[in-house]
């Protein structure tokens, strides 16, 4: 098919032409976004990033896993302690108390 110039328009189509590109975008960028999201998929973000102990990493990870093999985004607690479980944590000392805020001391407001 020509055109008014009459030039045939296949000739000219861009997609046959070799024309280099100067970056490559979609392939260097997938290999990032797939290491990025990966550790993204492993930390919580309100906990800011910072470095987990072994025992930590591998809660996450299991917590993780739990969450895509069951379709659960929110597990509830007791799906939480069989993931614990799972993992071979069980309850052999006695109770201490909880880290955080002192019960003698009242939360902050604002």
């Amino acid at each position: 098919m020509s055109n008014e110039s009459g030039t045939d328009r296949r000739t000219l189509d861009r997609r046959k032409r070799n024309i280099p590109v100067a970056i490559e975008r979609r392939k260097a960028n997938a290999s990032e976004k797939r290491r990025t999201s990966e550790r993204r998929r492993q930390i919580d973000p309100t906990t800011c990033e910072r470095d987990y102990s072994g025992e930590e990493i591998a809660f996450m990870k299991a917590m993780d896993q739990y969450k895509r093999d069951n379709r659960r985004p929110f597990p509830t607690w007791s799906e939480v302690l069989e993931v614990l479980r799972a993992l071979g944590y069980r309850k052999v000392a006695e109770p201490t108390e909880l880290p955080g805020l002192h019960p003698d001391h009242p939360p902050a407001k604002g």
